[in-house]
């Protein structure tokens, strides 16, 4: 069931070790691992053995059929001692250093157990404040995340990756100017996801082109004003050169927390127990300070019926169902790294089911991604998981009662029990969608064909796994066509392929920002929490199109955006023709700072001078035979199997992320 990439992925970042690091698991017993695990939680609440055992082989026949997958640190840790299982965690960070400090040892533990990180610097003064503890200067939000960022490259998360962060400042903090640039200089910071948190005030003086006020985090006063319009302005520019910073619309994911606010029976609103600040890496999960999501993917490529050339939604709403419960049991069976962790996730019980495979899923029912009926596919069948995601929390709070702060949420207004504050997230599922061999999260495909080339010259092509069938079917599997779409990677200039074929086939960076946004509303639109999704441009877009997709992603009710510009990045792969496929590969180049990049650009490893010297020891003739060259930072393939996910990387050789 699983395809060569799942297997290696699973090889490499899944399975158990002894000590001496030999594999000593098998896909089956990792799932079989994972699944006992998770239905331990049964017997919490009354279950016989044999009902554990038979909710265990439920679990387990989910996940062995690709049907669902729950996140990484589930999949690592489940049936370990003292496994963490939650995907992200928010860490507040408090305006002194012993509480920055304390956050940051906190993060460091996270990292350990597989998890991702997000922060909040805007309770933090701003850099050269008056500190009068000491007669000193503040440093400044900046300054703080350097430390930070430097904590999260020494550790390695569970010990197969690197550690990911969000770092979220209001853009009325009086060092947002500095915050927006901080990434110019790619040699920093490249532990971190950067998003604004934009306010509704904000927005409004955008609209009006008037200034708006700095706000002093610890004393309230206003110390500055600024141009709404310059600093967007700014945010598109940055984002447009390296893709970020991102956006969140802090003020729209508050005011649609369940358990922000309640309302009164004078119809006011009371402030709910918690006022989210942050969310994790990736964007999808707001979360309040100490809170933690445990998230899990359904894909929607094994739903199709092709007799009726439309969902299976039986089938799928027992799936939802089932996803719900498995998660609710992350939930019980979790060990959490701190006792305030802990509890803040128990009190709300967060879980965020969400889907992969959508992409594929359309194509199997003959629709192209940028279209309308796309867009109304993707708004139905997201809005039938959420109803059956809410009627499953709904029934287990029947059956287990609700979450404790139930009391004090949007659910108690309307009469309505429920076992988990939030139930459904849409997230990028990198590595999952990998294992389960399909499409990421709502993403179009990224490609239709990869030429793998591994160390030693060896040439590895592989194409989506649903084209080889259409192709085959519509006699194109013909080696010079297949040749000439494996050395594109997608169809659009590849010569004798239907245009029905190639519409329908269409990868990320064909599609126009425009359909990117409206495919993200139309799942935000019945999503508890929030969306992961990369709008992508082409290498020449402008940042004028670029502003236009934030200010889309504002009208159509967005609670954030993440754009990524093609080759915006020195991490992005060559588009160098390839001409001669006899071509040997060379000795790696050794430099001062052990680096094998080839990129064009600067090196995320080492200095810009010292990639320049790796570059002048490469013979050019040899760059010239090289089609979307990337090696992959850790198990060495010369892969293009490489991908942009929001702000991270992901390599499909083995599983690597790098954001």
């Amino acid at each position: 069931m699983f395809t060569e990439n799942a297997l290696r992925v699973l090889e490499k970042r899944y399975l158990l070790r002894d000590k001496k690091g030999t594999v000593t698991e098998t896909p089956d017993q990792l799932f079989q691992r994972v699944a006992q695990a998770i239905a331990k939680a049964e017997k919490v609440f009354g279950a016989s053995k044999q009902e554990v055992e038979r909710f265990g082989d439920r679990f387990y026949r989910m996940m062995i059929e690709r049907k669902f997958i729950p996140n990484t640190p589930t999949l690592m840790n489940a049936g370990k001692a003292n496994g963490q299982l939650s995907a992200c965690f928010v860490l507040p960070v408090p305006d002194n250093l012993e509480g920055i400090f304390e956050t940051c040892k906190h993060a460091a533990l996270i990292h350990k157990t597989g998890g991702g990180t997000g922060f909040s610097f805007s309770r933090l003064r701003p850099a050269n404040d008056f500190v009068s503890s000491n007669a000193g200067v503040a440093s400044g939000p900046v300054s703080f995340m350097n430390v930070y960022d430097a904590a999260t490259h020494a550790i390695r998360q569970g010990g197969t990756r690197r550690g990911a962060n969000m770092a979220i400042l209001r853009v009325d903090h009086p060092d947002i100017e500095e915050f927006i640039s901080c990434k110019k200089d790619r040699s920093k910071l490249n532990n971190f996801n950067i998003s604004v948190a934009i306010t509704d005030k904000f927005m409004q003086a955008f609209a009006n082109d008037t200034n708006y006020d700095l706000v002093h985090p610890g004393s309230g006063e206003v110390v500055k004003q600024l141009n709404a319009r310059a600093v967007f302005a700014s945010i598109c520019e940055h984002a447009h050169e390296s893709g970020e910073p991102g956006v969140v619309f802090i003020d729209r994911i508050n005011s649609s927390d369940p358990v922000y606010a309640t309302k009164g029976s004078d119809g006011e609103f009371i402030p709910g127990t918690e006022d989210i600040e942050a969310t994790n890496p990736c964007g999808e999960q707001p979360l309040g300070p100490g809170d933690a999501c445990n998230l899990g993917s359904i894909n929607l490529s094994l739903f199709v019926d092709e007799k009726s050339n439309d969902f299976n939604w039986h089938e799928l709403a027992d799936c939802v169902s089932l996803g719900v419960r498995f998660l609710d049991n992350v939930v019980e069976v979790n060990n959490y790294p701190f006792q305030f962790i802990a509890d803040a996730t128990r009190n709300n019980r967060r879980i965020g089911l969400g889907v992969m495979g959508f992409a594929e899923a359309l194509i199997l029912m003959g629709i192209a991604y940028n279209s309308q009926e796309a867009l109304e596919k993707g708004e139905s069948v997201m809005r039938f998981i959420q109803d059956k995601a809410h009627e499953a929390s709904s029934e287990l709070a029947t059956a287990r009662g609700v979450f404790p702060n139930w009391q004090f949420s949007k659910w108690s207004n309307e009469n309505k029990p429920m076992r988990n504050a939030t139930v459904t997230t849409i997230a990028p599922t990198g590595t999952i969608s990998v294992i389960a061999g399909t499409s990421s999260g709502i993403e179009p495909l990224f490609a239709v064909s990869y030429i793998r080339r591994v160390l030693g010259g060896e040439e590895l092509i592989e194409f989506n796994s649903i084209f080889k069938k259409v192709a085959k079917d519509a006699g194109l599997d013909r080696p010079d066509i297949m040749n000439a779409i494996a050395e594109q990677g997608m169809l659009g200039e590849v010569d004798g392929i239907p245009d029905d074929i190639k519409r329908l086939f269409v990868c990320s960076h064909e599609i126009s920002y425009d359909w990117h946004v409206k495919m993200q509303s139309v799942f935000q639109k019945y999503t508890d929490n929030a969306v992961s999704k990369t709008i992508n441009f082409p290498a020449d877009a402008l940042v004028e199109q670029v502003e236009s997709a934030y200010k889309l992603a504002w009208e159509l009710n967005l609670k954030g955006i993440t754009v990524y510009r093609d080759t915006s990045r020195s991490s992005q792969v060559l588009n160098v023709k390839k001409t001669d496929p006899k071509s040997s590969l060379p000795a790696p180049v050794k430099t001062p700072g052990a680096c094998f990049d080839l990129t064009l650009v600067e090196c995320d490893h080492c200095a810009p001078a010292t990639a320049s010297s790796a570059l002048s020891n490469l013979d050019l003739s040899y760059l010239n035979s090289i089609s979307m060259l990337r090696k992959c930072p850790d198990c060495g393939d010369l892969s293009t199997s490489f991908m942009k996910m929001e702000a991270c990387e992901l390599y499909t050789c083995c599983g690597y992320t790098k954001c």
